[in-house]
């Protein structure tokens, strides 16, 4: 009989304390797979859409704030900007693009923005289907808008007010959907892009800040970011300005030169993403040491159940001595005891978080707008395998080495 044939029969004469075992161990590596994929990913997601925006400008309010709204979409807007009070930062020299949005409203929970196209560019964003907005009330949807909402091509809907579905209802005018976006892995998944002009007419009413004013301006000069009014008209009004610099000089400049103006305020997205990750970081950190408690206690366990397991056994591993077993072979048998103890609860484990992660991103929504899937393996699940081996491999020690000393004589004479 070899060595894994022998060791394999000890775990499967204590299958209780073998399951025990195993099921500590594969609780606490399954936690902590289910935190390092769910970290993992939501840092590349933030990274990811924070990428080619290097100043959010908008209302006076919470920085954070600014940035969940504008970036990341999962906040309400801290207020509007004078849309010629954003063409005017729009016009500094220190910036390379500045991209408008308005927003206010969506469709089943989906955000509609006002933009213009340089805002799908800066995803690098493709059409799966139809073409991009062109026109008023006509809207090109991501991916996920449209297998969530089940929208397709010239279907037409009506917004509501907010990111609630239970919002009041533009019903006196409707969006029509001329384009579906590819697959992007970004915000743009969950978005509905229009043009600015849209979301005006939306909000078109006597006391609405959208409302145009036109007539008042002497100006004739169109604005850059929305050519279709003037420059100075002082009544319409946009969500943020989305920008990115000229040179590194501006990180310096900027920022200050946007915060002094009364009405306006700028916000990072480096900066407060790195707020946003140390306030996660906490979370992750409690559950992270729930779960090395869950190990703890399974290395502990392990220990006393080979540990008692080697009193039970020391009269067999004196007959298998005498049977020319070497005492280097029963310490191997320990040791492997451990190891595969370690090893089968790690792979469990693992497979278990894949799994729950797995299962949450196809029945709770929150999870598919997020891009989160169990279905993504990283470098350092090899590290988590690696540890637990060697977490079995000491807790086999002690045990292992007296099973190297067992006294032959000493056993069997019964003393």
């Amino acid at each position: 009989m070899n060595i894994f044939t022998l060791v394999w029969s000890y775990l499967k004469a204590r299958p209780l304390n073998t399951a025990i075992n195993i099921l500590l161990l594969s609780l606490g590596i399954a936690v902590i797979t289910i935190l390092l994929l769910f970290n993992n990913q939501l840092e590349e997601k933030i990274s990811d859409n924070a990428k080619g925006i290097d100043l959010v400008v908008g209302a006076k309010g919470s920085p954070l704030q600014l940035i969940l709204c504008n970036i990341f979409h999962v906040d309400l807007p801290t207020g509007n900007i004078k849309l010629f009070e954003a063409e005017r930062i729009a016009k500094n020299r220190l910036i390379k693009t500045a991209i408008p949005l308005a927003l206010g409203d969506s469709y089943q929970g989906y955000r509609i923005a006002g933009t213009n196209v340089n805002y799908p560019e800066l995803y690098e964003a493709t059409l799966a289907q139809g073409a991009w907005w062109k026109n008023n009330l006509e809207v090109t949807i991501g991916a996920n808008v449209a297998a969530l909402s089940k929208l397709k091509l010239n279907d037409e809907f009506a917004s509501a007010h907010g990111l609630s579905q239970e919002g009041h209802a533009h019903n006196e005018h409707h969006y029509i959907v001329k384009g579906i976006m590819k697959q992007t892995n970004s915000v743009l998944d969950n978005l509905i892009l229009t043009n600015v002009e849209s979301v005006w007419i939306m909000h078109e009413t006597s006391d609405n800040p959208f409302l145009s004013d036109s007539s008042k301006n002497i100006s004739t000069k169109h604005s850059s970011l929305v050519p279709s009014v003037l420059r100075t008209d002082s009544s319409k009004e946009i969500t943020s300005l989305l920008i990115k610099y000229r040179s590194a000089l501006a990180a310096i400049q900027l920022p200050r030169l946007v915060n002094s103006q009364s009405s306006l305020q700028a916000a990072a997205p480096a900066y407060e993403t790195a707020r946003l990750f140390s306030i996660l970081g906490v979370g992750v950190d409690i559950m992270m040491s729930f779960a090395y408690v869950l190990i703890l206690i399974s290395a502990l366990s392990i220990f006393i159940a080979l540990y008692n397991s080697l009193k039970e056994r020391r009269y067999d591993m004196a007959v298998m001595r005498t049977m020319g077993a070497s005492r280097t072979k029963l310490l191997m048998s320990i040791l492997m005891e451990g190891g595969l103890l370690t090893l089968v609860g790690s792979l469990i484990g693992l497979l278990m978080g894949h799994s729950v992660l797995f299962i949450l991103s196809n029945i709770l929504e929150q999870t598919q707008k997020a891009g989160i899937t169990g279905l993504i393996f990283y470098s350092q699940e090899w590290i988590i395998l690696a540890g637990s081996l060697i977490l079995g491999v000491l807790c086999s020690l002690i045990p292992a080495i007296q099973a190297y000393k067992t006294d032959i004589s000493t056993v069997l004479s019964g003393n």
